[in-house]
């Protein structure tokens, strides 16, 4: 078996089916799919018994409880039987002719593949960022050029589906250490020693729904000190590098906590709960003032802002227009940008 393509899904009965018919038209010899899932409440059992009975070589791990998106998808590589494991999400497209790709890829034997991936709206009907990985032509890495993997790569891996990774590497590596992060990939590919064989596929294979992830509500938390704390933990990286990808305390930013507060995530609670004992005196009063501002006010602040520099905000914009606190402004800006209706 060559390649394992690993889906960990929870909770995604309205979304796997697409998900699982782009991968399913390129299934070829060598190659496997198999569905963890962790223990899903909704109808996400009966879904994939349709597509069981239709396509009775998928594999499906029902499992009794939920061991979070890290340990699901150490569990489905764990389950795997092909060399590589494709560690795709559960919502998201395949581009026709990305399995081939893939195939293509691994033959020469690499540690990591990296995919690149275009960023859509949450109905696919609009690009928000074309290529999430800004490589026009496919690269290779050795483990002396850590450094620059990091930087050009690190920030498209937040999103898991774009890693394909030989399963006696992924084996090899720490992982309990990552349980929790919600990055257990990141951990993995970037711990010591560095792996030596990485290929970034440019031409994107994927197609993301942005703005369905199931840590949405969460994502203050999640942006501002989960992810940057993973990626500074790698001292072996040089700190250019790392803060080429996030600033190590990124909370600091001022246009940070504003846009949060536009989309709804940050508010007084949050700046008791994440901030207000990191900063003392006079530095309070900015973080404060920007929890204590009228939402609907920094959605407008923040959408004219977005809009100003749309090709590069697009995301930005996307989440601004969807927020409850969306005012005309915003929606007039989104419209503009070609977001809106």
């Amino acid at each position: 078996m060559r390649l394992s393509i690993c889906i960990a899904t929870y909770n995604r009965a309205r979304f796997i089916e697409r998900t699982l018919d782009s991968i399913l038209g390129q299934m070829q010899p060598g190659v496997e799919l198999l569905v963890v899932d962790g223990a899903s409440p909704d109808d996400t059992r009966e879904v994939m018994a349709s597509y069981i009975g239709r396509h009775p070589d998928i594999r499906y791990y029902r499992e009794e409880v939920n061991s979070g998106v890290d340990g699901d998808y150490d569990k489905a590589v764990s389950y795997a039987r092909g060399g590589y494991c494709w560690l795709m999400t559960d919502d998201d497209l395949l581009k026709p002719g990305a399995v081939q790709v893939v195939l293509n890829t691994i033959e020469s034997g690499p540690d990591l593949v990296v995919l690149n991936s275009e960023v859509r709206n949450a109905d696919f009907s609009a690009v928000l960022t074309p290529r999430f990985i800004q490589l026009e032509r496919d690269k290779s890495y050795r483990a002396t050029d850590l450094d620059v993997l990091f930087a050009e790569t690190a920030g498209a891996l937040s999103f898991i589906g774009c890693v394909v990774i030989r399963r006696a590497a992924w084996l090899a590596r720490v992982r309990e250490s990552y349980l929790g992060t919600l990055f257990i990939h990141v951990g993995v590919i970037f711990q010591a020693p560095a792996l030596d064989d990485v290929r970034v596929v440019a031409e994107p294979q994927i197609s993301i729904r942005y703005g369905n992830a199931m840590w949405t509500s969460r994502g203050f938390e999640i942006w501002m000190f989960k992810w940057p704390d993973l990626l500074w933990s790698f001292t072996q990286i040089a700190e250019h590098s790392r803060s080429t990808v996030s600033a190590r305390e990124p909370w600091r930013q001022l246009r940070k906590l504003l846009l949060y507060r536009a989309i709804g995530g940050y508010d007084r609670a949050e700046y008791r709960r994440s901030i207000q004992s990191r900063v003392s005196g006079i530095r309070r009063l900015l973080p404060k003032f920007i929890a204590m501002l009228p939402a609907k006010w920094a959605n407008a602040l923040a959408s004219v802002y977005c809009g100003l520099f749309a090709q590069r905000a697009r995301t930005n914009l996307y989440d601004l227009v969807r927020s409850e606190n969306a005012s005309w402004i915003t929606r007039l800006a989104a419209r503009i940008a070609g977001l809106g209706p």
